[in-house]
């Protein structure tokens, strides 16, 4: 006779297994909602910082386009300044070379001067007197000196005027190849993609470097430049006209004064000539009065000598159900869907490194640019401000991965609950099957009893249901 063995374990009520399935169901629920919220407001972070970088760089790549415009622009300006320095140094080196030659011829007529001056300092007696020939003589070397002192003065003047657009050439020389510079870094960074192979995180890119200058004062630094350039060599066009001039109105004193010392020459020799032939008429007279005492009155009438003509001179969702192998397949799906939510994170994280490569190399590369065009201009601005959007995006991206994370950590030990809460009920199940099968021997004849339900439990080669199999693969 059959008896009833308790077996010694811990019983629950009714309502406690009811309690469990509810709470399991109701957690499973409350983990797909957690997990959902997460997967949307993940994908609203993805959707908004996505467009911010997009925006970002694109405004940035507009800002450093329009600065190397800026640069270009100025550097075409240095151009033809250059062009037209150039051109005025040799149009003034060349009229210096003409003062200095009018300079030079003006040593002919001072040589002569002089050498006619000491021709007549060998007259003799009463001829050595103070006539205006040599008035004349010695106002031409008056004029050729003070003409000398003014070629030599402007010639001076000029000397220093090419050594002041020496100068100023150097200036714009040096800008210029700065800008040059600056072109080169600018156009390499606008170069930059995420696939280039040269980009890479820097330290500390967003700093100030030492010698930076404002974009005002880059825009003054090269104003003055070119004003002082165009200053100069409009005083250098007027100083070769004043060169021009002073060698015209040296040339002309010169030949009025030549011509005026002529004239008084040919005067003289006129005047002599007159006192000459006088004297030899006296002379000839005292000789007929020897001759002939009575004759002088008659010879008193006799011709005078005649007078030498003379010629003057000109001039810039999840919803909840309450089956469990339902809830189960639904936090699968919702598994499923995080880790893709997940994957789309760790992708977007890795872009956004990517940009912050990209910003820090073109700022580091930036900071190369020379002397004042090292200037925080709207790309420097601009590009800061990327990094520290960026570098707010990946902290936000890195925190919602985490709460990602955790929720499919929570997720897949939850599953684990389930699939122990399914494994158990599946057992009862069976067990409760194998009951009702034995409880068949109630009413069939023993002869005829098949049992329906295998006693045993045994592993066989069977097709598993999908369920199993998604469990499976989930382990």
């Amino acid at each position: 006779m059959a008896t009833l063995s308790v077996k010694p374990s811990q019983r629950f009520q009714l309502p406690d297994w009811h309690t469990n399935s509810y709470l399991l169901s109701t957690n499973a629920e409350r983990q797909r909602d957690a997990s959902h919220q997460i997967r949307q407001e993940a994908r609203i972070l993805r959707n908004e910082t996505n467009n911010q970088t997009i925006w970002d760089e694109h405004d940035n790549r507009t800002r450093l386009e329009e600065r190397v415009d800026t640069v270009n622009r100025w550097k075409e300006m240095l151009d033809k300044c250059l062009t037209d320095l150039d051109a005025e140094i040799d149009a003034l080196t060349q009229m210096k070379e003409s003062a200095e030659q009018n300079l030079q011829a003006k040593n002919l007529p001072l040589d002569v001067a002089i050498e006619c001056l000491t021709l007549r300092d060998s007259r003799r007696d009463i001829d050595v007197v103070k006539d205006p020939v040599e008035e004349e003589l010695h106002k031409e070397v008056e004029v050729i000196d003070a003409t000398k002192k003014a070629l030599q003065r402007k010639i001076g003047q000029s000397f220093e005027k090419l050594c002041l657009l020496q100068e100023v050439r150097q200036q714009l020389h040096s800008d210029h190849r700065g800008k040059m510079e600056t072109l080169d870094i600018d156009r390499g960074c606008l170069s930059l993609n995420l696939k280039s192979p040269n980009i890479s995180l820097k330290i500390n890119p967003t700093r100030v470097p030492d010698g930076s200058s404002t974009l005002q004062q880059w825009d003054d630094f090269s104003q003055f430049s070119k004003n002082r350039a165009e200053a100069e060599m409009k005083e250098a066009v007027e100083l070769r006209e004043a060169i021009a001039l002073t060698i015209a109105e040296t040339n002309n004193e010169l030949e009025a004064q030549r011509v005026a010392t002529e004239f008084a020459f040919r005067k003289r020799l006129r005047e002599m000539e007159k006192v000459y032939s006088e004297l030899k008429w006296q002379e000839k007279n005292v000789s007929l009065l020897h001759l002939v005492p009575w004759g002088l009155d008659f010879l008193l009438w006799d011709e005078e000598p005649a007078a030498l003509p003379g010629s003057p001179g000109c001039t810039m969702v999840g919803s909840a159900s309450g089956d469990q192998s339902l809830c189960l397949l639904q936090t699968l799906e919702e598994i499923t869907e995080l880790q893709k939510d997940i994957q789309h994170l760790e992708d977007d994280l890795r872009r956004k490194f990517m940009n912050l490569k990209l910003c820090h190399t073109r700022l580091e590369s930036r900071t190369y640019r020379p002397n004042v065009e090292l200037c925080r201009d709207q790309a420097q601005y601009g590009l800061t401000d990327e990094v520290h959007q960026l570098e707010a995006t990946i902290a936000a991206l890195k925190q919602k991965l985490a709460q990602a994370q955790d929720a499919l950590d929570a997720l897949y030990k939850h599953l684990a609950r389930l699939q122990a809460d399914i494994a158990c009920k599946a057992n009862s199940m069976l067990l409760d099957t194998k009951c009702m099968d034995t409880r068949r021997k109630l009413t069939v004849p023993a002869e005829k009893f098949v049992p329906e339900v295998d006693t045993f439990t045994r592993t066989t080669n069977r097709t598993l249901s999908p369920l199993k199999s998604c469990q499976l693969e989930l382990a």
